[in-house]
């Protein structure tokens, strides 16, 4: 009968450090200095989401030293950000298809490549600092030429307007067109 008990309260111990591991997850990502944020909207008759983690500038120099000229960025803090459409679209005259992936950006002092990559889920950066991104999962690049935001932006924030979507942080300002 003891021996029972035991290995009874000893499971419902164990369940319960999984539930409260489980619950503080949950609530950990809120918490965190870059938050995680998401933008959605329509683009002719497709929907399009991008959700990601909104880092502040905090008084540094953003683009060319935090987020390095020529080498290429997870377009946000954390988790990879994701871009996903629930219809097929064109980025840049490129088709990608209906569904879920990584957006990243190769920022450069003159134009910034946008990528489009199959690959979702992964952790932004490596230990070394590099993305997690493979090449060869890339569905869609275009280049584009960043801009002068009209306003400062302490976070980072995408937009999705019918025209396609932006990046604005800092004072840069980059618009993706999308058909």
């Amino acid at each position: 009968m003891k021996k029972n008990e035991i290995t009874k309260g000893l499971f419902l111990t164990v369940i319960a450090m999984m539930m409260s591991t489980i619950l503080f997850a949950q609530g950990d990502k809120a918490s965190r200095p870059s938050p995680p944020e998401t933008a959605s909207g329509k683009v002719g008759g497709a929907t399009i989401t991008i959700t990601y983690s909104s880092p502040a500038v905090k008084g540094r120099k953003i683009f060319g030293e935090l987020v390095p000229y020529d080498k290429v960025w997870r377009a946000g803090a954390n988790e990879a950000t994701i871009f996903e459409t629930d219809k097929a679209i064109k980025v840049g005259g490129k088709a990608v298809p209906a569904g879920k992936y990584s957006l990243y950006m190769l920022p450069t002092a003159g134009e910034w490549t946008i990528i489009i990559n199959s690959e979702t889920g992964q952790w932004g950066i490596k230990r070394g600092g590099d993305t997690t991104r493979d090449p060869a999962k890339d569905v869609a690049t275009t280049m584009v030429k960043p801009g002068k935001a009209s306003e400062m932006n302490e976070r980072l924030v995408y937009k999705v307007t019918s025209k396609g979507f932006s990046m604005a942080w800092d004072n840069t300002e980059v618009s993706v067109p999308v058909k």
